[in-house]
């Protein structure tokens, strides 16, 4: 059994600077504190995030509109992964990122949906400003 997790935030920029900066190894490091990131911006390459706690493979890459991953935290057993995809719709000025997670084991969405507030969306406002 699995679950999922949906979430919608503004962030006062445009998509393309959220998709550059999500798909940015330099800059996604930076906005969310630092720890190695290596990212790959192609379809099929893969991601380590956090130092290795978060990996994956980009499974669909729509240049400033969609973010599709194979992700899992590093901790769950081998070859266990849930899809991650980020929609980034412009709204004026502004970026509205609609994010959905599914394919989570279960008892795990209790802690990725405050995880994904904390170390993605805060960081992300920080970062920018």
């Amino acid at each position: 059994m699995s679950t999922s997790i949906h979430q919608e935030v503004i962030f006062k920029a445009s998509p393309s600077r959220i998709y550059e900066i999500l798909m940015n190894s330099g800059q996604f490091s930076e906005a969310t504190g630092g720890a190695p990131t290596e990212i790959s911006p192609e379809v099929g390459g893969s991601f380590s995030c956090f130092g290795g706690h978060i990996v994956g493979r980009n499974v669909e890459l729509v240049p400033n509109q969609r973010i599709v991953q194979a992700w899992r935290p590093s901790r769950w057993p081998d070859g266990v992964y849930s899809i991650v995809k980020f929609e980034l719709k412009e709204q004026g000025a502004d970026t509205l990122l609609v994010f959905d997670h599914t394919g989570i084991p279960e008892g795990q969405s209790e802690h990725l949906a405050p995880g994904w507030k904390d170390n993605y969306w805060n960081s992300l406002e920080k970062y920018l400003g």
